[in-house]
């Protein structure tokens, strides 16, 4: 496929490229443009009585111009917002020489170029702040058309609000939609808020490996891949969990990371193969505790976020003021399924998935049997932020089994709207448990799993030389953008969510 399927108008900004270059106007300079001061800052700051901003440099995008024979106004866009420029061809062209406003400004600048502006703030007769240009510089032709949002008689025109558009293009997206902008600014502020909350309790923020020997931590399919010099295959990290516990052995009391994570799995609207995912790890801590931490962490989120601990998200006004509600799996498939799946056997719980009408298959175990129960009953209801606990073994195979109840494990997760947000264990330490554990997972996936775990065995013996008692937690970025945001889709708050590709450049040599 050609990249450059050009237009009229296309077509045309090229050969103004090529006008602007015989006239030895070079559209790409190279050299340092000097900017001292942002749209934002001087409409913040200005005062008409002060006469401030009197030797203002600012560069953007032309968004819009109104030209009016030997004066002009046009609008420029910088990252923090747009200001209205004032341009008068005898103020920017130099002696007699008018080519530079006759020609170069009225003729060949179109919409989207990038310029310099050089000149002072003022006020206009209708009132609107603006830039008189001193002088003005070309600093990047553009040659594709942006689709400007134009509005006449209450409607919109050419809106850039096709889905697949905005997220293939997301560059254009964030040139002509400002809130998308704002989105991805809230996503590096919850980003930074967790950070500091994390290193004010002295916790280490460290870097684990991407690409495994054993995809471990998680139980999902994974992208594998091949090392040529070592002649083995690799793994896309599914999680970075048993790498962190491995930093827990060796001594660190408290290890976080902001990690990729990589799960050849589905694409919806809450999932995407490539996702960001915050890992802590705690020693000398349990999930009870871990549950106190997190809504701590997520109700200052939310505060310096909004001011506030409330979050509109969809049609639900959700309290993110702790404490959260907690509920035990087993409590909420009886209280929403209307069943007591507690001491079921498989054959039981399989039974009771066909009262249900709970769709299952033959891989599936006690552990994903009452979770196929627990998500068909139970996840929709569960709106206010809620810690679900003490989860199946089955499900569960890197969690200490309860310390009342062993058929059952010391993890929770919470959900919100519906959506689990984090996950969190009191972990195992215990290294035979743990060598068990994954022999479980081995004959599920021997049952065709697909997503079991493999058996880590250079993690167990990690374990053997002592791990202390540890709680871990693991939270999507991805997801708590989306709530904190309102973003209806993960692909809102990805820069550049996976999608099909639109050029390929492989070719089979015949």
């Amino acid at each position: 496929m050609e990249l450059l399927n050009l237009n009229e108008q296309e077509q045309n900004r090229r050969n103004a490229l090529q006008e602007l270059m015989k006239l030895g106007i070079n559209p790409y300079p190279a050299e340092e443009y000097e900017v001292n001061a942002d749209t934002e800052e001087i409409k913040n700051n200005y005062k008409q009585e002060l006469g401030n901003f009197d030797n203002v440099s600012i560069a953007g995008r032309i968004m819009s111009r109104r030209i009016m024979g030997a004066a002009a106004f046009i609008e420029i866009q910088d990252e923090k917002g747009k200001i209205q420029v004032y341009v008068k061809r005898d103020e920017i062209c130099h002696g007699d020489d008018k080519t530079l406003y006759n020609t170069v400004f009225k003729k060949l600048l179109d919409i989207g170029d990038i310029i310099g502006i050089k000149g002072f703030a003022f006020i206009t007769q209708t009132g609107q702040l603006s830039i008189h240009a001193k002088e003005l510089k070309l600093l990047c032709k553009s040659l594709r058309v942006l689709p400007i949002v134009k509005e006449k008689d209450g409607k919109v025109y050419d809106a850039f609000s096709d889905p697949e558009l905005r997220y293939r293009m997301r560059y254009v997206d964030l040139i002509v939609n400002p809130q998308v902008r704002d989105t991805f600014v809230k996503r590096s502020k919850i980003i930074s808020t967790m950070r500091s909350f994390f290193n004010e309790h002295n916790y280490l923020e460290v870097e684990t490996p991407i690409l495994q020997p054993i995809p471990g931590g998680a139980t999902a399919r994974p992208f594998i891949t091949h090392h040529n010099t070592l002649d083995i295959p690799l793994y896309l990290r599914i999680a970075n969990e048993l790498y962190l516990k491995r930093l827990i052995v060796g001594g660190f009391n408290g290890v976080y990371e902001f990690a990729k994570d990589f799960r050849n799995e589905g694409m919806d609207r809450t999932h995407n193969p490539e996702f960001t995912v915050l890992e802590i790890y705690v020693a000398y801590k349990d999930y009870n505790w871990m549950m106190n931490f997190v809504e701590e962490m997520i109700e200052r989120v939310a505060m310096n976020l909004h001011g506030t601990t409330d979050v509109t998200i969809g049609e639900h006004s959700i309290s993110f003021k702790k404490p959260f509600k907690r509920l035990p799996m087993l409590e909420a498939i009886k209280e929403y399924a209307g069943v007591d799946v507690t001491g079921m056997d498989e054959s039981q719980l399989r039974e009771t998935c066909k009262k249900l009408n709970v769709p299952t298959d033959k891989t599936m175990g006690i552990g994903k049997l009452i979770d196929a129960i627990f998500g068909e009953y139970c996840e929709k209801h569960l709106i206010q932020p809620t810690f679900i606990t003490d989860y199946p073994v089955e499900t569960s195979p890197l969690t200490k089994r309860h310390r009342s109840n062993n058929d059952l494990t010391e993890r929770f997760e919470l959900f919100v709207c519906g959506k689990e947000l984090a996950n969190a264990y009191s972990e195992l330490n215990d290294p035979i448990d743990q060598l068990e554990r994954f022999k479980e997972q081995a004959k599920l996936k021997d049952k065709g799993d697909d997503e079991a775990m493999f058996i880590d065995y250079d993690f167990v013996r990690a374990l053997e030389y002592g791990m202390p008692p540890t709680s871990g937690m693991g939270i999507g970025i991805d997801r708590l953008t989306m709530m904190m945001t309102g973003a209806p889709s993960i692909q809102d708050v990805i820069f550049f969510p996976q999608m099909r590709p639109e050029f390929t450049e492989h070719k089979k040599n015949d």
